[in-house]
Formats: C-alpha cells, sequence, structure tokens
C-alpha cells in the first residue's frame, strides 16, 4: 500500500501533516516544547510527534476526545510557530509584518 500524506506548508516550510491512509486520523503539529508535555499529559489523545522531532512535535488524535475548538488553537500555533522562525524579511515578504 502506497503511503499518501497531506502536508501543510508556509512558506516551503512545513506546519502541519496527516497521513490520509492512516486510522484512527491523526495530524502532526509543531508545538512549543513545554506546551506538549502538558498537552500529553492532560489529553490521552495527544502523542509524541510520531516520526518526528518528538520535543517539538505532537500526534494528535482527531476523535481522540480533544475539542475542535483546541485542535484549531494548535493549527494556528503550529502555524505561528513556524512563522516565528522565520527570518524578518521573510516575514515582512510574506505581509506578517
Amino acid at each position: 500500500m502506497i503511503e499518501l500524506t497531506l502536508v501543510f506548508k508556509v512558506a516551503n516550510k512545513m506546519f502541519a501533516l496527516s497521513g490520509l491512509n492512516h486510522q484512527p486520523t491523526t495530524v502532526n503539529l509543531k508545538c512549543d516544547p513545554e506546551r506538549a508535555i502538558e498537552l500529553r499529559e492532560q489529553y490521552s489523545g495527544i502523542i509524541e510527534g510520531f516520526h518526528m522531532n518528538k520535543k517539538l512535535w505532537n500526534t494528535i488524535a482527531i476523535e481522540g476526545g480533544i475539542p475542535n475548538s483546541l485542535i484549531e488553537e494548535l493549527i494556528d500555533h503550529s502555524y505561528e510557530l513556524v512563522v516565528k522562525n522565520m527570518t524578518k524579511k521573510l516575514q515582512r515578504e510574506l505581509g506578517f509584518l
């Protein structure tokens, strides 16, 4: 079976990915290291990033009892972390500053 992965990027930098044939449905999101640990302790549906840097990435089970509002917040958080780590010049070119 071919593994299909949907990858979301901003300025060619990955901030989210999801295996399309993976059941249950999960998404990997970048996260502040301290918050990542807190989330893993609080929700059984959030674990260390599968096949990712375990310090910076979480794998989130979409049907894992995590409120949709939190999942949306974590997607935004991942996006913001990636943008924050770009050079000021690139942020300005992309209209983030």
